[in-house]
């Protein structure tokens, strides 16, 4: 994960809140920000969820590309 903020940590962790996640991941593409990504995980369970992202990454792009070759 990079460093330091990033450009939709606000709607990110609203997002967080409303769902009441152990963690989200928002991926924008042309928002007015321009494109990027932010996460938030929530305390303990951070930990955890940051440690399985990779593997849900790469089964989601693995289903897009699926999807869009179908």
């Amino acid at each position: 994960m990079p460093v330091g903020p990033g450009k939709y940590d606000k709607e990110c962790e609203d997002a967080r809140a409303k769902t009441s996640a152990d963690a989200v991941l928002l991926i924008v593409l042309g928002g007015d920000r321009g494109s990027g990504f932010s996460a938030t995980f929530a305390g303990s369970a951070g930990v955890e969820a940051m440690a399985r992202l990779p593997g849900i990454l790469r089964d989601t792009a693995r289903q897009i590309e699926e999807s869009a070759a179908a």
